[in-house]
C-alpha cells in the first residue's frame, strides 16, 4: 500500500454479501461508512454528509433499511450528520425501530437525542432506541455478530499541555465465516492489536500529524504494523 493512496475515498471492501464502502474518514471534517449485507443495513460513524453520500449512492430503499447505527465516540467528525439522518428517516415514514450503540459516558450522542425528541416527538414515525455499551459483550443483529471493545482515543485538555481520555470503542463484525474490525479513533492501544488479528477486513487509523508517536492518534507506521496483521486493511484518517 502506497502513502499516497492512503485515503482516496471512497473505500469499498466486498465478500459475498458482506459489503462496506466507506465514503470518507477525514480529520476534524466528516466519517461516514455505510456496511450491509443481504440482510442488514448497518452506519457507522455518520458524520456530516452521510445523508448526501448514501442519497446519491444507495438510495432511499437501502437508507429505510438501516436498523443500527455504531458510534465509536462523539467528536464532531464522527456525529455530525446524526440529526440529519434522524430526520430522513422520519421523512421516509419508517416504522421499524432504529438502534444507536455507542460508548457509554458519551453526551454527544445523548445530547444529540434529547434535543432531537424535543422537536420531533409527537410527529416521529418510528422508535429510536439508546444502547449505551460500557463492556465488552457481544451481540447479535439481523445476523451479524457484533463485538464492541474498548480503545484509547484522547483530546487535549483545556490548558492544552496535556490529554484526556474520552469514552470510545472498536467494533468487531462478524458475519458468516468473515469478520470486519473497526477501531474508530484511538493511539495505540493492546485491545485494536487484539481484534485486528485475523480480521478479514481491518480499518484503522493513522491520524497522527507526522512519524512521532502520540497519545492522540497512530502513525502510518503503527496503523499499518497493526493492518499488516489482518487479511487485508485500509488505513483512514489520515490528515489530508
Amino acid at each position: 500500500m502506497k502513502q499516497n493512496d492512503l485515503h482516496k475515498y471512497p473505500l469499498i471492501w466486498r465478500k459475498d454479501d458482506f459489503f462496506i464502502k466507506i465514503y470518507c474518514s477525514i480529520p476534524n471534517i466528516a466519517t461516514g461508512i455505510l456496511l450491509t449485507t443481504s440482510r442488514t443495513a448497518f452506519i457507522i460513524d455518520p458524520g456530516d454528509g452521510i445523508l448526501r453520500d448514501l442519497n446519491k449512492d444507495v438510495g432511499a430503499e437501502t437508507i429505510i433499511r438501516v436498523s443500527d447505527i455504531f458510534i465509536s465516540h462523539g467528536h464532531h467528525d464522527h456525529v455530525g450528520g446524526v440529526w440529519s439522518l434522524l430526520t430522513y428517516l422520519s421523512v421516509l415514514r419508517k416504522r421499524s425501530p432504529l438502534s444507536i450503540y455507542y460508548p457509554k459516558g458519551c453526551a454527544e450522542i445523548e445530547s444529540i437525542h434529547k434535543a432531537f425528541m424535543s422537536v420531533y416527538k409527537n410527529e416521529l414515525s418510528y422508535k429510536i432506541i439508546l444502547h449505551p455499551v460500557d463492556q465488552q459483550k457481544q451481540f447479535t443483529r439481523n445476523s451479524v455478530r457484533i463485538k464492541p471493545f474498548k480503545v484509547n482515543h484522547r483530546e487535549p485538555s483545556a490548558d492544552g499541555n496535556t490529554s484526556i481520555e474520552i469514552p470510545s470503542l472498536g467494533f468487531k463484525f462478524f458475519y458468516d465465516t468473515k469478520s470486519i474490525c473497526y477501531g474508530g479513533d484511538t493511539a495505540f492501544c493492546d485491545n485494536l492489536v487484539k481484534f485486528a488479528k485475523g480480521s478479514d477486513l481491518a480499518i484503522i487509523e493513522a491520524g497522527a500529524e507526522d512519524e512521532t508517536t502520540s497519545d492522540l492518534h497512530m502513525t502510518i507506521e503503527q496503523a499499518s504494523n497493526i493492518g499488516r496483521t489482518a487479511r487485508e486493511y485500509f488505513l483512514v484518517h489520515v490528515p489530508e
